[in-house]
């Protein structure tokens, strides 16, 4: 006996609102005797970490023994879909209490799934369990339950985090001796990016300001200025006690002082497989002469994927490097206050294909973060001046899969009336003129004897009005996340088909990362 699975128009890669159509192929080479056939769409969410022990009596300081080490594990349930394809309303073998008798040949059981929007894991309450006329209570379930999307496929970290989903078909047979048949195939999911805002032209944005060190032109001496030898002096005592008046030796240049800004569109969101919408501009604050030179540029996708089980918890972070230059050397305008870095260095390099959309289920979640790292030196005519400076701008953003919803998903989730719970729009970044009157007004009290060489600040996120920034200090209180869509019965109910057009590529096997238990 054997059973397989055999799927019908079979895809790469699976979407919500997929539908997913097979037939389960049950051979025999003899009369067997089966009670049911049963097949089921499945999808787990598995965490697995090694740690210590809960310390309950506060001894951490006293050496653990090495049994206090666990590993500890956690599956969730994220979608969970039953039918049973055999016995049929009106079989045709013969039924001997409840137990079906099949002839030897191949049988077919065909299926038929839909993938929801959102998972199946809730949050069990406790059962009560009557031992001998004594109810007790089970332990309730302390582990985390979310109702979210479904998300994609993931197998990272060395098996710590395992995201996966499959088809199951299993032949019941009646005696408690003989083994079930069982079967099993496994496929990705890639699922559908929640609805867009509507398009405006703000801008989320990272800025950082600069200052260069000052830098001491030496003067030509004039002829008036070198005395002539005497008899008293010789010629190299009189240029070096000529060289050393005040009104002659140096001649300083104007302090540059610039301010660098990296900008996505507001809410900050990048499409899997597409170009990042980056702007990276660079702003002078004063009238220096002084010539910017692009030294370096380094744009790095970090992913920062949270992995829980029970009472253990370890971020992993990874990095995907998009583009790295060094050694460029790209004069910038000296004409213009406002210099944008062409956008060719990047346009042309989309996120690869290892890249998962931002998601959150009860025990893995996975957020992004953009690292632009922009070198920059300064010089003067053809003479450029050894002081580089490397200035690192840090912008959260959220990864969307690029496979847009329905136009009927949409229609339907207006008619339901329910708020979208969506990234905030901020306020557009201050204007370059603002900035520099600012800066320069700052200059103007400070003395000379107490400026710093090279002003750094913090980075500063767009931020809404009303909502206070704390120094070095990001906004947990607005994640960029969405409310989950309709549920599966809602979008059966308003008849909803599946998504139309080409799916994304997507390789859900990734290597290791740092992590921080």
């Amino acid at each position: 006996m054997s059973i397989r699975l055999q799927l019908q128009d079979a895809r790469s890669l699976y979407t919500n609102l997929d539908f997913i159509r097979g037939k389960a192929i049950l051979s025999l080479t003899r009369t067997e005797d089966i009670t049911a056939v049963n097949v089921k769409l499945e999808g787990e969410s598995k965490s697995r970490l090694e740690g210590e022990t809960p310390d309950p009596y506060g001894f951490g300081a006293i050496r653990r023994r090495r049994e206090d080490f666990v590993i500890e594990t956690e599956v969730h349930k994220i979608l969970y879909k039953a039918v049973t394809v055999f016995p049929a309303t009106n079989p045709q073998t013969a039924k001997r209490d409840g137990v079906y008798t099949f002839q030897p040949g191949q049988h077919e059981f065909p299926f038929d799934f839909k993938f929801p929007f959102n998972n199946t894991c809730i949050d069990y309450q406790p059962a009560v369990v009557n031992i001998g006329g004594l109810q007790m209570q089970a332990p309730a379930n302390r582990d985390r339950h979310v109702r979210k999307t479904l998300p994609p496929t993931l197998h990272a970290f060395q098996d710590q985090a395992i995201i996966r989903y499959y088809i199951k078909a299993t032949v019941v047979r009646p005696a408690f001796y003989k083994e079930n048949y069982r079967t099993e195939h496994v496929f990705p999911f890639f699922p559908i990016e929640p609805p867009r805002p509507v398009p405006n032209r703000l801008e989320s944005y990272a800025r950082r300001q600069h200052q260069f060190a000052p830098v001491v032109q030496p003067s030509t001496p004039t002829k008036s200025s070198i005395k002539p030898p005497s008899i008293f002096r010789k010629g190299s005592q009189a240029a070096v006690g000529s060289n050393s008046s005040p009104s002659s030796t140096t001649a300083p240049l104007q302090v540059c002082s610039i301010c660098i800004d990296a900008r996505l569109p507001d809410p900050a969101i990048i499409t899997c497989n597409e170009p990042l919408p980056l702007r990276i501009i660079i702003t002078k604050l004063n009238d220096s002469p002084a010539t910017i030179y692009l030294q370096m540029l380094q744009i790095e996708l970090v992913a920062n994927t949270v992995v829980r089980a029970h009472h253990l918890s370890r971020e992993n972070l990874t990095s995907t490097v998009l583009i790295s230059k060094s050694n460029m050397r790209i004069r910038l305008s000296e004409i213009d206050k406002v210099m944008e870095i062409d956008k060719g260095w990047w346009k042309d390099t989309p996120l690869p294909n290892t890249v998962a959309p931002s998601f959150d289920t009860c025990n893995i979640s996975r957020t992004y973060f953009v690292i632009v790292k922009v070198g920059l030196t300064h010089g003067l005519g053809d003479q450029t001046f050894p002081e580089l400076t490397v200035h690192a701008l840090k912008m959260p953003v959220s990864v969307y899969s690029g496979i847009r919803p329905p136009q009927a998903l949409l229609e339907a989730m207006a008619d339901s009336r329910r708020p979208l719970v969506g990234p905030q729009a901020h306020i557009p970044p201050q204007s370059p003129s603002k900035l520099s009157s600012a800066y320069q007004k700052q200059s103007s009290q400070s003395s000379p004897a107490t400026a710093q060489p090279e002003v750094e600040h913090p980075v500063i996120l767009n931020h809404h009005p009303s909502t206070p920034i704390a120094t070095g200090q990001t906004h947990p209180e607005e994640p960029f996340e969405d409310e989950a869509p309709p549920t599966y019965q809602e979008a059966i109910a308003e008849g909803i088909g599946p998504v139309e057009g080409a799916r994304r590529a997507y390789q859900h096997r990734e290597g290791g990362g740092a992590g921080n238990g």
